[in-house]
């Protein structure tokens, strides 16, 4: 029988998995061939590993009593794991990062929302503990696999609706809210101008709302009576200033109006098209509000879906490396199953030096290893690649899921 952690062990495990919050967030997941007892092989590493030199913070990584199968089945599975690794971990990271959008890439409220069964991720994987009721051991191997792909691949469809949804609503308010904002030659002016500012149901007169440079205001009120005939004097007024410019009202006859276009460009002033419909203005207002209160109702419950399903891709795939520790092993050490699962978590000064000392503890496994693997590279599309190839079984968990731009 291969091992297991010990219940009366789980207070001491407990008690080491303190981690500072600067420490890496890369696990080495590894197991080695039990020798006359699993303790002995768990003793063996953490002499090399800790007690002589500081190199890693150690758990044991508990994997039950899974059902075998054939050697046949064990090497098509291998490939399959694989690939359903690299798939549940693209999930994975893709709710991770969309919950960073959701949330405005705020970074302190996604670390504390990403988090399997409650804790946080570094807490789960260090105390891992096989969830019997989702993934239940009496089914084959083949099976629990094919349940984890069949939930995860549910998951990332349920994540294109909903961000598709969400984005949409999010994309159409930014869009009204960038004309709200920017300067006075291209936002909206409907928040700005009001109703008295024009002379409105008029055949003859009609405002125009003209853009001057700060710098050009005494140009304007010199010039504007004199830039067209008919125009109605005294009728300017300023009625929004920001850094750069103000708007201008200026009252002229409708006949005038393409003369005096043509001499206020000519002047550097810029007549901005805009008819006063307080309908339409009222409809934008109405549209904006909506989409802002969708957006608002809709946030909560998006985020708790994020999280809920963060926790579940994320549990799917450590269930998946405790899978293919479970598979490599067997196919590498042979049977009866007698191996122990171990996790590493290095620093980064101390990689190089940890690589080493576990290539001296475990080289003697490498001829026996080795056949294993010549064979499996023949296998079609399973893709291995050397440099992640030793003599012990190993697979990276890195816990930082987060691209922050």
């Amino acid at each position: 029988m291969y091992c297991k952690v010990s219940q009366s062990g789980v207070p001491a495990l407990f008690s080491s998995c303190a981690v500072p919050e600067s420490a890496m967030t890369e696990f080495w997941l590894i197991s080695a061939p039990g020798e006359k007892t699993c303790q002995q092989t768990w003793d063996k590493m953490m002499v090399a590993t800790t007690r002589n030199n500081n190199l890693s913070t150690n758990h044991k990584f508990n994997i039950p009593d899974l059902k075998v199968g054939t050697l046949d089945v064990l090497v098509g599975l291998s490939d399959e794991l694989a690939k359903l690794d690299s798939f549940v971990e693209s999930v994975v990271r893709k709710v991770a990062q969309y919950m960073a959008d959701v949330l405005e890439d705020s970074r302190d409220k996604v670390q504390e929302n990403l988090l399997a069964n409650g804790v946080d991720l570094v807490t789960y994987i260090t105390r891992f503990q096989w969830d019997m009721a989702k993934y239940p051991i009496k089914q084959s191997l083949k099976n629990i696999s094919e349940i984890i792909s069949k939930q995860v691949t549910q998951i990332d469809n349920d994540l294109k609706g909903r961000a598709s949804a969400y984005n949409n609503l999010k994309g159409n308010l930014q869009n009204l809210e960038r004309k709200n904002v920017g300067s006075l030659l291209t936002r909206s002016l409907a928040d700005i101008v009001r109703k008295e500012d024009f002379v409105l149901d008029s055949e003859y007169l009609v405002t125009l709302l003209v853009v001057v440079p700060k710098t050009s205001y005494a140009d304007w009120e010199r010039t504007y009576e004199t830039l067209a005939e008919m125009v109605v004097p005294r009728s300017s007024r300023k009625i929004f200033e920001d850094q750069e410019s103000g708007l201008f009202t200026v009252t002229l006859f409708r006949k005038a109006v393409d003369d005096f276009r043509h001499k206020a460009r000519e002047n550097k002033f810029t007549i901005r098209e805009f008819q006063y419909n307080e309908e339409e203005m009222k409809a934008d207002k109405e549209e904006m509000t909506r989409l802002s209160t969708d957006k608002k109702k809709q946030f909560g419950p998006l985020v708790r879906w994020l999280k809920v399903n963060f926790s579940e891709a994320f549990i799917a795939w450590i269930h998946i490396k405790a899978l293919r520790v479970f598979v490599e092993s067997v196919l590498r050490y042979g049977l009866p199953v007698n191996f122990q699962a171990m996790l590493l978590q290095p620093s980064k000064k101390t990689m190089k030096k940890l690589r080493e000392v576990l290539y001296e503890l475990y080289k003697h496994l490498d001829s026996s290893a080795a056949a294993i693997i010549d064979a499996s590279m023949d296998i079609p599309g399973l893709n291995l690649n050397q440099q992640e190839y030793y003599p012990y079984v190993y697979y990276k968990i890195d816990c930082n899921l987060l691209d922050f731009k």
